[in-house]
């Protein structure tokens, strides 16, 4: 049986594991879960985290990519009668089907730092009833994650999570904390879900339709990533910014969910 010690990291997975006990109770205590609640978690790792969910909510379906980390799971939860393992690509499986017989469920992430615009999309965009997402980043992701109008990093990563849950950096934790260090600094993001989404919009796909565009050329005016997106005449794209009061030189990155909003919604109107 293969044990954690003998398990070689796989760079090409972006595998940076922590062992740190008391850090993964530390972040199992800061994601949202309770005695009765249900949580998928997405990179199960050695199980480390895992188990210190296990030991606080009443079921854990923990996702892995990699099999040659199945037999060093179910050794680490052997003891752990409410937690399974699912062997797969998060990004393939079908959640929805994995999830069918939860009402309700909370996400738990630690993940290699190349999927978390692609994987933190695919939940934000999605209809699961998730009521909340907590997960590990790269410290420059989280940042992007809690950005406002105008900071770096602000783009629809920030409008997608801002929308419906309410991020915050939760731990700071530093590259020392995993093995193989990485090169950067992490932090875990804590997201629980909106009981309303911030704004509401007359229609959705409209609000994010103009909030990517918004993004979609950073360098150009929104009157120039609004013809782009809408195809519109400029006189079009300049009558929705003069209707929502906006300057016409305004730039994308400037507006808020609110700002979005309005704009939305004259655009629909029209």
């Amino acid at each position: 049986m293969k044990r954690e010690g003998e398990f070689r990291h796989k760079r090409s997975l972006g595998q940076n594991f922590i062992t740190d006990d008391g850090l993964f109770a530390e972040l199992a205590a800061f994601s949202c879960v309770g005695k009765e609640d249900r949580v998928l978690e997405i990179g199960a790792g050695a199980g480390g985290l895992t188990k210190a969910l296990a030991e606080r909510c009443r079921e854990v379906r923990a996702i892995e990519v990699d099999g040659t980390l199945l037999p060093i799971l179910r050794v680490a939860l052997e003891k752990y009668p409410n937690a399974s393992v699912i062997h797969g690509d998060v990004m393939r499986l079908n959640l929805k089907e994995i999830t069918a017989d939860w009402p309700d469920f909370h996400v738990v992430a630690n993940i290699p730092y190349y999927l978390t615009t692609d994987l933190m999309t695919m939940l934000l965009k999605s209809d699961l009833p998730i009521r909340s997402v907590s997960v590990m980043v790269q410290k420059e992701a989280a940042e992007r994650i809690i950005a406002g109008p105008g900071e770096e990093g602000y783009g629809m990563l920030a409008v997608r999570a801002q929308y419906g849950y309410e991020p915050r950096i939760a731990l700071h934790v530093p590259a020392q904390m995993f093995t193989p260090p990485p090169k950067v600094d992490s932090a875990f993001v804590v997201m629980p879900r909106r009981e309303m989404p911030a704004v509401r919009p007359q229609d959705e796909e409209t609000f994010f339709r103009a909030a990517a565009a918004a993004f979609a050329m950073r360098r150009k005016t929104m009157e120039n990533n609004l013809i782009a997106a809408f195809h519109v005449p400029r006189e079009q794209a300049g009558r929705w910014l003069h209707q929502c009061g906006f300057p016409q030189n305004v730039r994308g990155e400037t507006l808020s969910l609110q700002d979005f909003a309005a704009l939305s919604d004259v655009i629909s109107s029209t």
